[in-house]
């Protein structure tokens, strides 16, 4: 297999995002978004994100930290010019979790938390899973990935639901610092096929040949 690198450093902001009205994923700014974004994880259904008893200026170092390196990054995906989700990509390698599992060449970890499913027009129905596509979409072709891994707590059942729907394999529970999790992984090829039985899914991926090496 070639060895595949991941540029965490490249702009997110130059990829067009497609579906659930998503008009643009734009890189986080630690400063500028630190208090909507510990609004966000102070409540009660952010109980999986760890950051409930995060203070503003821990959210911001906490984001700090992650931009600043080269092996993660942090977005946020507009809908209407309103935030709308947080997308957090990094290499699993450099993460606790490289210490627990063998990590592959073009792996990218990601995590992501999804804010109110409304627009000015109303709800919208199937929000989460449209903002996943797209977010799993942004990892393969935009970072060029050939597998997601993430590592939800055990007690998440619906993101475990979430996950399954997008392709994702479940391994083994995996007993990390601070949660016992569910290691789970998804390549392009498991993702193009799970989004083919979805007629409601329209993505370029779906027109490219069926093959890892299409990572780039």
């Amino acid at each position: 297999m070639p060895n595949v690198k991941i540029d965490y450093t490249r702009p997110s902001d130059g990829w067009r995002p497609r579906g659930a009205g998503i008009t643009r994923l734009r890189a986080l700014q630690p400063a500028a978004d630190a208090p909507w974004l510990h609004h966000w994880f102070t409540q009660p259904r952010a109980s999986f994100w760890g950051m409930q008893q995060h203070t503003v200026a821990q959210v911001e170092a906490a984001y700090a930290e992650m931009v600043g390196s080269d092996h993660a990054l942090a977005g946020v995906g507009e809908i209407e010019g309103r935030n709308a989700f947080v997308l957090e990509c990094y290499d699993p390698a450099c993460d606790v979790l490289g210490a627990h599992v063998e990590v592959q060449p073009g792996d990218v970890g990601m995590h992501f938390f999804v804010g109110p499913a409304h627009t000015s027009a109303g709800p919208i129905p199937g929000y989460t899973r449209h903002v996943f596509r797209t977010l799993m979409c942004f990892i393969f072709e935009h970072l060029g990935a050939r597998r997601v891994v993430v590592e939800p707590d055990i007690r998440n059942h619906k993101v475990h639901a979430l996950n399954a729907a997008m392709g994702f394999e479940v391994h083994a529970p995996l007993t990390l610092p601070h949660k016992t999790a569910l290691l789970s992984s998804c390549t392009r090829d498991q993702f193009r096929r799970a989004m083919a039985l979805d007629s409601r899914f329209d993505s370029l991926l779906l027109e490219q040949p069926l093959t890892e090496d299409a990572a780039t």
